[in-house]
This record gives structure tokens, C-alpha cells and sequence, in this order.
């Protein structure tokens, strides 16, 4: 009788060590160990001409060498198109940048609580608007903080993306290259981003990756909703994107005339700013003149990075500000 006894508690042990065993190992496999790799530089991906005479670093470290260039402000460009993109060497300062393709004015508002970050961008080409990926790579599991993407790029202004990597199935394209054209939910959202700039929100039930590859996409991001839709909000108060809480640190991106957008970013989860839901977000882009705009990936993730530096504070849980690692960003540059 005892030696049963003991034969069944060796059983029971080897059981549960091998469920430990597998149970980590699904953990690694979904969150931690990378896969499925297709390498930028593998691929042929045109890059577009540099937006600026400097290199990078120059772009980040370097100051207007003139008071007269330093005291340029934003209103000083005029608002036709012909003024905005006359030629000229950058001019920037904490919160904007000009150069005779790209123009960027940050402000920062307080609604709802929350500090909103509003990235206000004009571009003279569409190229200018790109999508970065993680350590140059698409695949499962291959992250890093928007900061650190958007300085391999080349960045001037930076936000991150859709983090596709947290999902095996969405569409994703990346400056013309489709990687994934696997449907996700049949209620899934995407933004597409065409070859002129314009920006669509469709369902991928109602439209294959490769049907929207033909029509001249050159971005597809997979995360959603739609916030605003050909003028139109399209969340109310009881919407919300998965596992998530009502009010969130949050990213959204929109289109207010080809070649006219914002990146839009708010902190949350703080003393300081409570966040925003889907619909107080909506109703901002929509404040802004948006046409159409959509939500990024958000919370811990929610990240807007100027010229070297972290515009807002991001945080996971409000106990310190740092950022999350994450597969993508969208960026000008």
C-alpha cells in the first residue's frame, strides 16, 4: 500500500512539472521568443530621399545659429502652400520643425482631465509619412521602444504603431511591403494609407490586403477603431478596444487634407491625467478637423518622440514614466 502510494506522488510531481514546462514554454513562445522574421533589408523597399541637407544626428543635436532663425514661429510660414514649403534650412526649436518639405508644430492641451499632445504635420510629398519597424524586422516577438525605432529611422517626429506583433492574424503593410494579409475578427478596422497620402478606414471583411496592395496602399495598420470616418465619429461612450479600461493613455493618428495630419497622443493613468476612452479621443480628433482618423496601439505603449526627446510620459501603471517596448512606429521623416 505505501509503495502505491508513493508511485502515484512521483506521478503527480512528473504531471505537474511537465504542465509548468509547457505552460512557460507557450508563455515564451507568445510573448518573449521571436519568430516568423522577415528582415527589412531583406526585402525591396525604396527609401525615400533624406528630408534635410543634415544627417540625423545633425537634425537632433544641432540650433538654429541665428537669433533671427531661433525666433521664427510657426505662424511666420503663412498658411498657403506656397509660403509653407518655400526652400530652406531646418528651423526648429522644442516644439517645431520646418524644412521646405515637412512642417511640424507640437502643442499640448488639457481636456478631460488629461494632457493631450497634438503633433500638427504638412508635407509637401506623401513619402515624408513612413512606418518603422523594430530592430529593422517583421516577426513575433521582435520589439523595442518607439525611441530607439525612431532614431534608426531617421526620425523627426515619431509615434508608435499598431504593435502587431501582439497578434498572429491582422493585416500589416510597411511602406509597400505586405507581411501579413490574414484576417483578423470580422469586425476588425484598418487604416490604409495610399500612395497619395489619402487615408481610408476599412472593414477586412469587406476587402482582401492583397485587393487594397493593388489599389495603391503603402500602409495598413490593423488596430483600431475607426474614430473618425469621412467626418463622421464612429465610437460612442460604450466602446472600447480590447481588455482595456474606460479611461487610457491613448494614440491616434488623422487625416484633415492630403498632406495635412496629426499624431495625437495623452498620458493616463495618473494622478495627473486620467486618460481618455475611445469616444472623448474621437471627439478630439474630430475638434481638430480630422476627415478621417483612427486609434493606435495605447496605454503603456502611447508614445509621441521629437527631435531626440519623449514629448509625453508614458507608463504602463502610473508608478513611473518609461516606455513599453512594441513592434512598429509611424513616423515623418
Amino acid at each position: 500500500m505505501k509503495r502505491g502510494k508513493k508511485s502515484i506522488n512521483i506521478g503527480g510531481i512528473i504531471s505537474a512539472a511537465v504542465i509548468t514546462i509547457y505552460t512557460v514554454f507557450v508563455l515564451l513562445d507568445a510573448f518573449v521568443i521571436p519568430r516568423d522574421i522577415v528582415r527589412v533589408e531583406d526585402i525591396d523597399v525604396s527609401r525615400p530621399e533624406s528630408h534635410s541637407s543634415l544627417p540625423p544626428e545633425d537634425i537632433v543635436s544641432s540650433k538654429p545659429e541665428t537669433k533671427e532663425e531661433s525666433e521664427i514661429l510657426p505662424e511666420s510660414q503663412g498658411s498657403s502652400e506656397e509660403s509653407s514649403f518655400e526652400p530652406h534650412e531646418p528651423v526648429y526649436t522644442d516644439t517645431y520643425y520646418s524644412d521646405e518639405n515637412i512642417t511640424i508644430n507640437i502643442d499640448t492641451v488639457r481636456e478631460h482631465d488629461t494632457d493631450i499632445y497634438i503633433a500638427d504635420i504638412k508635407l509637401a510629398d506623401p513619402s515624408y509619412l513612413r512606418a518603422g519597424l523594430a530592430n529593422g524586422a517583421f516577426g513575433r516577438n521582435v520589439k523595442a521602444i518607439t525611441s530607439e525605432i525612431a532614431k534608426e529611422c531617421g526620425a523627426i517626429l515619431a509615434i508608435n504603431g499598431d504593435f502587431y506583433g501582439f497578434r498572429d492574424r491582422g493585416y500589416v503593410m510597411r511602406n509597400g511591403y505586405l507581411y501579413r494579409g490574414s484576417v483578423y475578427s470580422r469586425d476588425s478596422e484598418d487604416l490604409v494609407v495610399y500612395a497619395d497620402g489619402s487615408f481610408e478606414i476599412v472593414k477586412e471583411t469587406d476587402i482582401s490586403a492583397d485587393e487594397l496592395a493593388e489599389n495603391g496602399a503603402e500602409q495598413i495598420f490593423s488596430f483600431g477603431p475607426g474614430l473618425v470616418v469621412n467626418g463622421k465619429i464612429t465610437v460612442n461612450d460604450g466602446e472600447e478596444v480590447e481588455q482595456a479600461m474606460n479611461s487610457n493613455p491613448r494614440t491616434a493618428i488623422g487625416e484633415i487634407e492630403p498632406l495635412h495630419y496629426v499624431f495625437v497622443v495623452s498620458d493616463g493613468r495618473t494622478d495627473e491625467s486620467d486618460g481618455l476612452s475611445l469616444a472623448e479621443l474621437a471627439e478630439v480628433m474630430k475638434g481638430l478637423g480630422c476627415v478621417n482618423a483612427y486609434n493606435l496601439d495605447g496605454g503603456g505603449s502611447s508614445t509621441m518622440w521629437f527631435m531626440g526627446r519623449i514629448v509625453n510620459n508614458p507608463t504602463s501603471h502610473g508608478s513611473s514614466s518609461h516606455e513599453r517596448s512594441v513592434s512598429d512606429i509611424v513616423y515623418i521623416g
